[in-house]
C-alpha cells in the first residue's frame, strides 16, 4: 500500500469574511508528483503557505510523516521538518552572492558542511548559473532569480519538494529544463507537490492533478481519469459579430429552450452550470449536447434558420481540445477581473 506523506484534512483558511481555502482534503503519497492547478486567485499559494507553516489554518489540519514517526499534526512539529524543501511564490532574497545565499540555506537545513560547495556547484551547473556564482542577486533577471529559488528549495536534498509556480518568469526553454529536472527528481523517488496555473506544462510531469477553484478541489485524479470523468459532448459555434451584453441574456434563454431536446440534461455543474454559454472574447457559443450525430444536424439547422437575425455563424465545430483543458479554460474565464466574476479578497 502506498505510504501517505502529506495529508490535508478539511483544510480551511479565511481572511475576515473571505474564504481563500475551503475544506480541502488531499493525500500526497511517497514518490508521487501532485499538481495543484488552478487560475490565479484559486487558493494555491495559500494552501502551500499553510503547509510551510507561514499561515495557520482556521479549520482542519495538515498531517505529515516525519523522519521518525507516522503521520503527525504539523502543528505539533516544532519546526518545518528538514526533509521538506519549499519554493513559495516569487522568491525575494537578501542581496548576497548566489554562492553566499545557497551556502546559508544549506547550513540552516543542516546539509553536511563538507559537501556544501560541491552541492552548490552541481546545482548551479544544472540550472546554467555557474558563471553567476559570485554575482550579487540584485543583478539577476526574474527568470534567474526563479531558478535560484528552486535551487534553494532543493539544496539540502529533501525527500519532499513543494514548488509554488516554479515556471514563473522563465522562458520556454527554461521551462522545458525545469520539467526535465522535475522528472529527474521523480526518478530519485522524491515526493513533489507543484502548484501552478499552467495546466498543460504541469500535467506533463504530474502523476495526479488536483483542480482547485474558489478555494475548493473540484477534481483530483490522474490526468487521464479526470478527462474521462469530465467527458461530455460539445459543439462550438463562432459568430461574425460580437453579441452585445444587453442582447445576450434573451438569446441564451431562447437557445436553451429551443435546443432543449438535443442538449445534455445531466451536465456536471463542475463543467458548466448551463448547457449554452457564450465567450465574448472568442465570439463563440458553446453547446453541451447529448452527443448524437442527428442532434448535431438539428442544432446547426435551427441556428441557421431560426437565429439568423440574431447572429451569423462563421464556423460550427466539435473542439479537439481535451475536456480537461476546456474545464480549466472555464475556470480561468470565471476568474477574469470583470463584472460579477471578480473574486473579492485577492487571495492566491
Amino acid at each position: 500500500m502506498t505510504e501517505t506523506v502529506i495529508k490535508l484534512e478539511n483544510l480551511t483558511k479565511r481572511f475576515g469574511n473571505f474564504t481563500a481555502v475551503d475544506h480541502i482534503n488531499l493525500d500526497v503519497c511517497r514518490g508521487e508528483t501532485i499538481g495543484l492547478v488552478g487560475p490565479n486567485g484559486a487558493g494555491k499559494t495559500t494552501t502551500i503557505k499553510m503547509i510551510a507553516k507561514i499561515l495557520r489554518p482556521n479549520e482542519g489540519k495538515i498531517l505529515i510523516r516525519t523522519n521518525h514517526s507516522g503521520l503527525v499534526d504539523l502543528e505539533n512539529v516544532s519546526s518545518t521538518v528538514s526533509q521538506m524543501g519549499f519554493l513559495i511564490d516569487i522568491p525575494s532574497f537578501y542581496n548576497m552572492t548566489a554562492y553566499e545565499l545557497l551556502k546559508y540555506f544549506a547550513k540552516i537545513q543542516k546539509y553536511p558542511r563538507d559537501k556544501i560547495d560541491s552541492r552548490i556547484d552541481e546545482l548551479l551547473s544544472l540550472f546554467k548559473l555557474s558563471e553567476w556564482k559570485y554575482e550579487k542577486v540584485k543583478n539577476f533577471s526574474k527568470g534567474m532569480t526563479q531558478k535560484l529559488g528552486i535551487i534553494q528549495a532543493i539544496i539540502h536534498d529533501p525527500d519532499i519538494i513543494i514548488l509554488d509556480e516554479p515556471q514563473t518568469g522563465l522562458d520556454p526553454l527554461a521551462r522545458i529544463e525545469i520539467r526535465k529536472y522535475i522528472r529527474k527528481l521523480q526518478s530519485l523517488g522524491k515526493t513533489i507537490f507543484v502548484a501552478s496555473h499552467m495546466l498543460y506544462e504541469i500535467s506533463e510531469v504530474c502523476d495526479k492533478i488536483a483542480l482547485i477553484n474558489y478555494g475548493k478541489i473540484i477534481g483530483f485524479d490522474t490526468v487521464e481519469n479526470l478527462a474521462r470523468i469530465l467527458k461530455t459532448s460539445i459543439l462550438k459555434a463562432k459568430v461574425l459579430n460580437k453579441i452585445e451584453a444587453n442582447e445576450l441574456g434573451p438569446i441564451i434563454e431562447r437557445l436553451s429552450n429551443r435546443l432543449k431536446p438535443y442538449l445534455d440534461q445531466e451536465l456536471d455543474p463542475s463543467i458548466s452550470k448551463v448547457p449554452v454559454t457564450y465567450r465574448p472574447d472568442k465570439q463563440a457559443l458553446r453547446f453541451y449536447y447529448d452527443g448524437k450525430i442527428n442532434s448535431q444536424a438539428e442544432i446547426l439547422s435551427i441556428l441557421i434558420k431560426e437565429f439568423d437575425t440574431d447572429f451569423t455563424l462563421t464556423s460550427f465545430t466539435q473542439p479537439k481540445t481535451s475536456q480537461l483543458e476546456m474545464v480549466y479554460e472555464e475556470m480561468v474565464k470565471d476568474n477574469l477581473p470583470e463584472g460579477n466574476n471578480t473574486r473579492k479578497g485577492g487571495a492566491k
